[in-house]
């Protein structure tokens, strides 16, 4: 009886040894910091990636260098190949680049502030081609595109944060200086509030208007701001509406130099140099409505990612905007910056917006 317990014992043994040889000759993810490629789609796992082009009008700003970084960081971390360029407000560079770019072997684009029809041609004529395309703040008509993704920042919102702000400040009742500059998607949007706005606060009276967009925006800004305080004495301007922050950074210097800080700025946008002007001592600058710039570029190059896979995509997407005040940044006990300015505003720089879990297997795969 014994020797039969025994002779059992050591077939179930032996049996048990051939079958861990046998499991580690297969491939296993057990053990290894290498996630599982079984849920990412057959073009990545099989690690073909992709090339891609950001292309961006404008340029210049700490906004623009914020939005490539974003665009190009994301898309490294999937391990795409990523060549970002700006015509720094050249229409005839911003049309060239892309002409070239098609040429070349990009799989998808990303445009930045097509803001006239002919980049709708060219948009169309890169899908026409095989390419996959995202845009941002570009015109509109390029929703008649097929298969084009438009994002923008939600300029709605920016433009409502900021005028509800400035309405409940001076109880509905202010005599203010508008920045704005037509002929750009964003602006024109962000125009309609400040319309509404106007029509249901009868108090809120607009004395001046200024805007230009050029290589000098926040220069001709500030000459501009100066000969209007020249125009209107202490009291007369309650505050100032800047669609934009190259027209806010402009407006403060001028408000600055010329000793009236008792006007008050309200803007739109924000970056790393409007960080530094709002926090300096005496500024004038109180709140801005902005949406991170780094993650517009980033969440551009996720939504793109899902064209390249194969998975569907909306035809428009907004991101959501934040206000940020003076006061709050105030409170901090270190110059607030792009990076820490998380640390005062709840989610900024935060979106889980188009990122598949395949993406984080991916970004797990090539930033290790």
């Amino acid at each position: 009886m014994k020797n039969w317990i025994k002779g059992l014992f050591l077939t179930a043994l032996a049996f048990s040894l051939i079958l861990t040889g046998c499991s580690n000759n297969q491939p296993t993810n057990q053990g290894s910091n290498e996630p599982s490629f079984d849920n990412v789609p057959e073009r990545f796992s099989n690690g073909e990636g992709a090339k891609i082009k950001v292309i961006r009008k404008i340029g210049g700003d700490d906004h623009t260098t914020q939005f490539l970084a974003g665009a190009k960081e994301e898309g490294e971390a999937l391990g795409f190949e990523v060549d970002v360029f700006t015509a720094n407000g050249d229409t005839a560079k911003f049309h060239d680049a892309i002409e070239q770019a098609l040429n070349q072997d990009f799989d998808g684009f990303i445009i930045s502030h097509g803001d006239d029809a002919a980049t709708v041609d060219a948009v169309k004529k890169l899908t026409e081609n095989g390419k996959s395309v995202v845009t941002f703040d570009s015109n509109p008509d390029i929703a008649t595109v097929s298969g084009v993704t438009l994002t923008s920042q939600d300029d709605e919102a920016l433009a409502q944060l900021a005028l509800d702000q400035l309405v409940a400040d001076y109880n509905g009742e202010a005599n203010i200086v508008y920045l704005w500059v037509d002929g750009f998607p964003p602006m024109v949007r962000r125009n309609a509030v400040y319309q509404q706005v106007l029509i249901e606060n009868s108090g809120i009276n607009e004395l001046e208007r200024f805007g230009v967009a050029s290589s000098d925006t926040s220069v001709q800004t500030q000459n501009a701001v100066a000969a209007m305080l020249n125009k209107h004495g202490k009291g007369e301007i309650d505050a100032i509406f800047a669609t934009w922050d190259a027209f806010a950074i402009g407006a403060a210097r001028a408000i600055k130099e010329a000793g009236r800080d008792e006007i008050k700025i309200y803007g739109i946008d924000v970056s790393n140099a409007d960080l530094q002007e709002i926090q300096s001592e005496g500024s004038s600058w109180e709140y801005t409505a902005a949406v991170d710039p780094k993650l517009i570029g980033a969440v551009n190059m996720r939504i793109l990612a899902k064209k390249l896979a194969g998975e569907e995509t909306p035809d428009t997407y907004d991101l959501e905007a934040s206000l940020i005040s003076q006061e709050a940044l105030q409170t901090a006990t270190e110059p607030v910056n792009m990076v820490n300015l998380a640390d005062i505003v709840d989610g900024w720089g935060v979106s889980t917006a188009f990122e598949e879990e395949w993406m984080k297997v991916l970004k797990a795969h090539y930033t290790k």
